[in-house]
């Protein structure tokens, strides 16, 4: 059963902008995991990349029922993606099954996530 639902649509330069304003933004929203995938991209692809992480974490927090905050926070979600490109979660807090989906134009960035109990 379906337990929680969240979209969020992000704008890919006003993500550029804060890479490029604030130093630890990356480190503030991006785990360990991520980052490495992140350094391994160029260009648009990186801003992308990004981008769908911050607004997936976002969508995440929606679903779980709390927002960015105390209960769940940016570190505490890591998704990566598999070898055909399908984005996962390698881990977050909610005890269920986590489905994650990313869709992008040229500037926005679009992530929808389902949250299913266990079983």
């Amino acid at each position: 059963m379906v337990t929680g639902i969240g979209i969020d649509i992000t704008e890919i330069n006003r993500i550029e902008t804060l890479i490029a304003t604030h130093q630890h933004f990356l480190s503030k929203v991006l785990t360990p995991e991520e980052l490495a995938s992140y350094q391994k991209r160029t260009g648009q692809h990186r801003l992308e990349f990004a981008a769908g992480r911050f607004s997936a974490k976002e969508a995440y927090s929606k679903a779980f029922g709390t927002g960015i905050g105390r209960a769940v926070n940016f570190l505490d979600i890591c998704i990566l993606n598999n070898e055909n490109g399908q984005p996962y979660f390698l881990y977050q807090p909610y005890e269920g099954t986590a489905l994650i989906s990313i869709s992008h134009t040229d500037t926005l960035v679009m992530t929808q996530v389902l949250l299913e109990e266990k079983g």
